[in-house]
């Protein structure tokens, strides 16, 4: 339904029922005279720009070495398709938002470019998966991902397009830890990353026969000349990053944004046979031909003849506006602010963020969950480029990445601008602390730094002109006092 109008019609009946003794063409009319009122879409729209008012914090290391050069490739161009890291965030935001799940997959393109990059994979694309309990942590052991293979024609203009099936497995290995470093982990099984590649090669739907798989590809990706243990996958969702799938956020709202369509289109089906007046005659000849105008008159010489028109009254179709009214108020209230109409008596701050604290708090958990998977695929960028042991040995302050928490359109007032000032000048704040709430609230640009603000404010009072003094005080010597 988050596609619009034209991919619900398409749908047809999965989302608008056939009425009673309906043919093919009546139904098609019917479904194409009602009006699909969009708010499930709008409202996604709505919420991934609210996320993204604010550009993401990303924090990557710096410098010359080799490691800050490939995470800041990696930002630049994170999937080699020539999206951006934050571009990357902004597909995923909609995925969470209007699907409630999606999963990235970390790997290494070793044969030209030598980088890791990441590939998002939709939730209809994620098949299985398998969860079991490996050394102490429960940790995804299977991972069945769907894939579409297009391949070049030999014209050069028509592509051949298949079904591939991508199995990420976490399979026992024949050595032991122990054997290399005894201790603690000699009797810990070692676990590692293997990648399965099956094709489907035939499928014939004639007579019914399910399609063929064939193994085509099995590899075991190495980094550093080992096997890598664990698997590169991370799940994303609007609460957590656990393989389990979670609540859709605008379930509630889907629901009842399909309930107005559907009333939608029963009012308009009555409307279309009820609105406008039929006329019918009586004494009149039946093969007759009867004009309706202004210039036209009805002549009958039957005694008793007479004609009006029919015309629909009652409640009906006020049944159905009423209803349609009632559906739209409650996508508003289930987080469709966007939609409902401005208030003509003046609101103050406190009440706006009261009111819309139902829906920022569903944007919160979509912003802080995501920014914790999201690290988790920085930290294995980062892991590829390292000696670390494993991705979860690198702590926040190494690689990070947090989406916008603060969804007010308001900025700062004056009052709160003086008590931030203050709190820095009593030494509560740093300047840098003090720098952000003003770039949070919208006092300071995003792209500038707190050494550029800072750089600007000395460069400011260099170019102030000092205040001229009396004659009569710069010629008295110092510390003396100026006569009468």
């Amino acid at each position: 339904m988050l596609a619009g109008e034209d991919a619900v019609k398409v749908a047809g009946e999965r989302y608008l029922p056939k009425l009673d003794s309906q043919t093919d063409e009546e139904f098609k009319a019917y479904r194409d005279r009602a009006c699909f009122f969009n708010a499930a879409g709008r409202t996604l729209d709505g919420y991934s720009g609210l996320i993204f008012r604010r550009a993401p914090f990303v924090k990557v290391p710096e410098g010359g070495n080799a490691i800050a050069s490939s995470l800041g490739q990696f930002v630049n161009d994170c999937d080699m398709l020539g999206t951006s890291l934050i571009g990357y965030a902004k597909d995923l935001v909609t995925e969470i938002i209007g699907v409630g799940r999606a999963g990235t997959l970390i790997d290494w393109e070793g044969e030209f470019e030598n980088r890791a990059y990441v590939s998002l994979y939709q939730a209809e694309q994620i098949i299985n998966w398998r969860v079991e309990r490996v050394n102490g942590r429960n940790l995804p052991t299977l991972i069945v991902l769907k894939e579409t293979t297009t391949t070049t024609a030999l014209d050069g203009f028509d592509n051949d397009v298949g079904d591939q099936i991508r199995v990420l497995k976490l399979v026992r290995s024949a050595s032991r830890t122990g054997q290399a470093e005894g201790g603690a982990n000699a009797n810990k099984p070692v676990f590692v990353y293997q990648v399965e590649i099956w094709q489907q090669t035939t499928a014939s739907k004639s007579d019914g026969k399910a399609a063929d798989w064939t193994l085509a590809e099995m590899r075991m990706p190495l980094r550093l000349g080992k096997p890598l243990p664990l698997i590169p996958f991370i799940f994303h969702g609007p609460r957590n990053s656990l393989p389990a799938v979670d609540k859709l956020p605008l379930s509630d709202l889907i629901a009842v944004n399909l309930d107005h369509y559907r009333l939608n289109a029963e009012y308009k089906h009555g409307m279309h046979f009820t609105a406008l007046p039929t006329a019918w005659v009586s004494g009149f000849e039946k093969d007759s031909s009867l004009r309706i105008g202004s210039s036209t008159v009805w002549i009958s010489e039957t005694t008793g003849a007479s004609a009006g028109f029919l015309e629909f009254t009652g409640d009906g179709l006020q049944t159905f506006e009423r209803a349609m009214d009632r559906d739209e108020k409650l996508l508003a209230v289930l987080g469709s602010r966007l939609l409902e109409a401005h208030k003509r008596v003046g609101e103050t701050a406190q009440a706006i963020e009261l009111r819309q604290s139902g829906e920022n708090s569903v944007l919160a958990n979509v912003a802080t969950s995501l920014s914790e998977s999201l690290t988790q695929a920085l930290r294995w960028v980062y892991w590829w480029n390292s000696t670390e042991e494993t991705p979860e040995a690198l702590a926040d302050n190494v690689v990070l990445i947090s989406l916008n928490t603060d969804f007010t359109t308001a900025g700062i007032d004056s009052n709160e601008l003086r008590e931030i000032v203050a709190a820095w000048q009593s030494g509560a704040i740093s300047q840098d602390s003090m720098l952000e709430l003003f770039r949070r609230g919208e006092v300071l640009p995003d792209g500038r730094s707190n050494e550029d603000e800072v750089a600007l404010i000395k460069a400011g009072e260099k170019d102030k002109p000092q205040t001229a003094q009396p004659a009569a005080a710069a010629a008295a010597p110092i510390n003396q006092p100026i006569a009468a």
